[in-house]
């Protein structure tokens, strides 16, 4: 069942809004109209029949009954094209409306579309994050701490190798999900069998002009049945997640009483106990950690979907847009979550240097500022790095 109070509290209205079921609904008619103009700018449909399915797909139909008939029929498009149609007084123009196209043309490019904007989101908040962890390195270069391997007090390093490493990771992990993103993020436009059927001759065309009215790279082909690049997208979200995890294990270990070495901003309302006063709980870490733990299982299930059969499969695509929108949310979750923590954080250097006095390691943190200078130039010069 739908549910605000763990949706909200795993990712952010944008993103949410991003996979939501009006813009569900409004990328499905871009895609129909947009399917319309393209065949009209080619001299497959004339203009005014074209005119009229647009008009068609001005208004976005009532969600409630329509999702019952989806869920009826098996697909949106079966009642979504009916509904369509009927508005068209000419059927011999409404019959126009659809045409050249299968419901999983219309499934697989509205999960693009939406999986674009979930992109921008992704790419504004993940810029946030690496300006948030270049000042907090820039700050700690040189602040010595105990380093800690198996859990365990080990040699000093400085506590902005430390968020360098940080950086490093989420800069990786932030330019697979672009690589990957590029390769998935295209047209999707087939026909029944991916042949490309019933637009005479020009049904490549047609897809390449339909990609571009909708703001998206053309595909090489139909991809009906070849789904790498959506299972690639996953799988870079979930290590986009799992890098923003590693951050939040070390920072909920570092805010520990007994260790009190970076904390979390404090925020009025957020972080305490419903039972102990006293309690000052790392509330950004909880969000990003807990999608750690989820992010993996939801990748493995687009991978596990890859395997479809014949030139269309029975299952397989269909699981996957649920899950591709849960994995944007959890994702953009966990950025909204770290990004303003690590701008906030409240690093308390008096205690890195009382725990590693304590530890009787000496102050030597090898070339700790050196790595972390190199791993601040690299990404500022780097083509998806700092500017």
């Amino acid at each position: 069942m739908p549910s605000l109070i763990r949706a909200h509290a795993a990712s952010t209205d944008a993103m949410l809004e991003a996979f939501g079921d009006a813009a569900l609904l409004r990328a499905a008619l871009r895609f129909e109209a947009g399917l319309a103009r393209a065949r009209a700018d080619l001299g497959l449909l004339d203009p005014v029949s074209a005119k009229a399915i647009e008009a068609a797909c001005a208004e976005p139909p009532e969600i409630e009954p329509l999702a019952a008939a989806a869920a009826h029929a098996g697909t949106l498009a079966i009642p979504l094209v009916a509904l369509l149609r009927a508005r068209i007084p000419d059927a011999a123009i409404a019959a126009e409306l659809h045409k050249g196209a299968t419901s999983q043309d219309l499934a697989d490019t509205v999960l693009v579309l939406q999986a674009k904007a979930g992109m921008a989101l992704i790419r504004h908040e993940g810029h946030r994050l690496r300006q948030a962890l270049a000042t907090l390195t820039e700050a700690h270069l040189a602040t010595p701490m105990l380093g800690r391997t198996l859990l365990q007090p080990a040699l000093p390093i400085t506590f902005g190798l430390k968020t360098a490493q940080w950086l490093a990771g989420i800069d990786d992990a932030l330019a697979r999900s672009e690589a990957e993103a590029e390769r998935a993020l295209r047209i999707q436009l087939g026909g029944a069998t991916g042949s490309l059927a019933d637009l005479d001759g020009q049904g490549l065309a047609v897809s390449d002009r339909l990609a571009e009215i909708l703001g998206l790279a053309p595909a090489l082909a139909p991809w009906h049945a070849r789904r790498e690049a959506l299972a690639g997208l996953a799988s870079a979200l979930a290590i986009l997640v799992g890098a923003i995890g590693k951050i939040a294990r070390d920072l909920s270990l570092l805010a520990q009483a007994e260790v009190a070495e970076a904390f979390e901003p404090r925020v009025t309302g957020r972080g305490g106990s419903s039972a102990m006063a006293h309690k000052r709980n790392p509330t950004a870490c909880q969000t990003a950690l807990s999608a750690a733990l989820r992010a993996p299982h939801l990748a493995a299930t687009l991978v596990s979907a890859l395997p479809q059969a014949h030139e269309r499969d029975l299952g397989g695509w269909q699981a996957e847009g649920p899950v591709l929108a849960e994995l944007f949310a959890l994702t953009h979750g966990a950025l909204a979550a770290m990004a303003p923590a690590i701008e906030g954080l409240e690093v308390r250097a008096d205690r890195m240097a009382d725990n590693l006095a304590t530890a009787n390691l000496g102050l030597d943190t090898g070339e700790s500022e050196t790595i972390a200078r190199r791993i601040l130039d690299h990404y500022r010069s780097s083509p998806h790095g700092l500017r």
